[in-house]
């Protein structure tokens, strides 16, 4: 298990590696930073000043050269913008992406479970196919669209929940969070449930196709024939087997979640990381654009390393092969 971990810590320091040469790479080619932040009336000189403050005066390898010394330390650069570390910007939006990615995997976990045990229960009902039919539609809609359909609905027609922003905060656990009570939450809601829809839908149809794979295993039909209950049978042995892969795809879907919030975050003007990032984007504020990338990188990574590392503990066949692999 240690080696595994340290081969895993070692390609994770590649990607990082490669990532920041890609976006530091595309950053640079895209513009220049100092047209947008100083003023357009601004002489040659201060433009020349701004070029040397920003160290935008030195070459692109010498000015990636210095970000990774820096970012070894971890020091990843300081905003053009907002003229702070980046990291520490970056850090101040990330309980607000996290907790709207936590509150959409709630959601879609809590829903998509239960809905596809019952459809794969029983595939033939008609509530099951309008359940099939239900995923279909959350695969296929963009979230842009859904997105303005909720606020069309329920804040602007029905006005029960607000329609951008987020509520206010308090201080949980040292993070600064809105969900934990109920004015917080309402903000949370219509954005959380936009970003959980196209998960909610993955996690029926893998459910449910796990469920109709494994009912017909003979593992399941000695439960029943010791005459153990339903709820027994669906609730241990069943649901026991079918978490196995629902937990790794669980697991990597909150880590896209945390880096495809983007747009949700955008549409309801939610501060969170993916807001920051667009806003950085526009600005060609390359720092934070480079940092925030790396920190979701690194996020992803991790969430992997312990959706591997829960697997092994759900399924002691994998234990056993890595151990005889060592």
């Amino acid at each position: 298990m240690t080696v595994y971990v340290l081969r895993r810590l070692a390609q994770t320091a590649l990607v990082l590696l490669v990532t920041s040469m890609l976006v530091f790479a595309g950053l640079f080619m895209v513009g220049d930073p100092v047209e947008i932040l100083i003023n357009p009336e601004a002489d040659q000189i201060e433009r020349e000043r701004a070029t040397v403050a920003l160290g935008l005066d030195k070459p692109a390898w010498q000015q990636y050269t210095i970000f990774l010394t820096n970012a070894v330390q971890g020091d990843l650069g300081k905003s053009f913008v907002y003229g702070r570390s980046a990291l520490e910007v970056i850090l101040e939006r990330m309980p607000a992406t996290l907790e709207l990615a936590v509150l959409a995997m709630i959601i879609s976990i809590t829903l998509g479970i239960p809905l596809g045990l019952y459809a794969g229960l029983k595939p033939e009902s008609r509530i099951s196919k309008a359940i099939m039919a239900g995923s279909i539609l959350g695969f296929s809609l963009p979230t842009f669209w859904v997105g303005l359909l909720l606020i069309m609905l329920f804040a602007v027609q029905l006005g029960w929940l607000p329609s951008t922003g987020r509520g206010p905060v308090v201080d949980f656990l040292g993070m600064k969070l809105s969900i934990v009570h109920w004015d917080g939450l309402r903000y949370a809601l219509l954005p959380a449930f936009n970003l959980a829809l196209f998960k909610l839908s993955l996690i029926i149809r893998l459910t449910r196709a796990q469920v109709r794979e494994n009912i017909l295993l003979d593992f399941i039909k000695f439960a029943r024939a010791k005459g153990l209950s339903k709820s027994r049978v669906l609730g241990v042995h069943l649901l026991k087997n079918i978490m196995i892969p629902l937990v790794t795809v669980i697991g990597l879907e909150l880590g896209s979640v945390i880096a495809f919030a983007i747009v949700t975050e955008s549409i309801f003007a939610w501060p969170g990381m993916g807001k920051l990032v667009i806003d950085s984007i526009f600005q060609l504020d390359r720092p934070v654009v480079v940092a925030y990338l790396m920190i979701t990188v690194l996020m992803f990574i991790t969430i992997n390393l312990l959706v591997d590392l829960l697997y092994s503990v759900l399924d002691p066949r994998v234990r056993i092969s890595s151990g005889a692999e060592a």
